[in-house]
């Protein structure tokens, strides 16, 4: 029953977000022009700070204080080990054997000689992590990213990406094939309270560094992300949210 409802609230919230993207009401005046939605994200990005000041920053900071060090890193090493899992099959899209078959061997290695991927013994033998993502994958083969979206609970993304966590929620994530209720509540549950506390230094620093919180978090998300569908090299060309250039600047009038 938990896990059902969970799947059944995240598709709700990335189809709402989606059905509000073609609504002119929501549309703001002067709004940047990767983030036409402005009014409704700023709405939601309240909403989720208000979530996380009440409840997920709480509970972070106290998983943090009184969890030991190596029990946090294991955690932290499971989690990612079974992320690895959607990334090989990502890497495989986007022709990349070279880095599927390295992030096969991470999560053969780490699976049987790691406890399931709480020790990660496949650094120790250099093989990398080549996270991918269907965002990413849909990147690589020309979607453009569409309007920068402020999702309920799950923070910044774009139209893209958000097809791209539907699919990965429903379809990718091995969490969501635990059929007892308890234990996949437990298990998702665990994990975001683990992604919560690494972020927790990060999140008190923008705080005191950003005059406008959501403006900062949108360009530095919007960049990085780019730079992830591009392996690090992204063109020089501005990008729009339809794959457009942007428009040539005017020339000057002649005195």
């Amino acid at each position: 029953m938990i896990a059902a409802t969970w799947r059944l609230a995240t598709r709700l919230a990335l189809t709402s977000a989606v059905l509000v993207l073609f609504t002119a009401c929501a549309t703001g005046p002067t709004a940047s022009p990767s983030d036409p939605l402005e009014p409704m994200n700023r709405s939601i990005d309240r909403f989720n700070t208000a979530v996380d000041e009440a409840a997920l920053k709480p509970l972070a900071t106290a998983y943090k204080k009184h969890t030991p060090d190596p029990v946090r890193t294991g955690v932290r090493n499971f989690f990612a080990n079974l992320g690895d899992v959607w990334s090989v099959f990502n890497n495989l899209l986007q022709f990349k054997p070279r880095q599927a078959l390295e992030t096969s061997g991470r999560v053969a290695v780490n699976t049987v000689f790691g406890l399931f991927g709480v020790l990660d013994v496949a650094s120790d033998m250099n093989l990398d992590r080549n996270k991918e993502d269907l965002g990413q994958t849909l990147g690589y083969w020309g979607m453009p990213p569409g309007p920068y979206l402020v999702l309920p609970l799950l923070g910044p993304s774009t139209l893209r990406d958000a097809g791209g966590t539907a699919m990965e929620i429903t379809v990718g994530d091995p969490i969501g094939q635990i059929s007892d209720p308890w234990a996949y509540g437990g298990v998702f549950g665990l994990r975001l309270l683990d992604r919560r506390a690494s972020y927790l230094q990060a999140g008190d620093m923008l705080n005191e560094v950003a005059l406008d919180k959501y403006t900062f978090t949108r360009q530095v998300w919007l960049q990085k992300r780019r730079s992830d569908v591009y392996d690090g090299d992204p063109p020089d060309q501005p990008e729009l949210p339809d794959n457009r250039k942007p428009a040539p600047a005017s020339p000057a009038p002649k005195p």
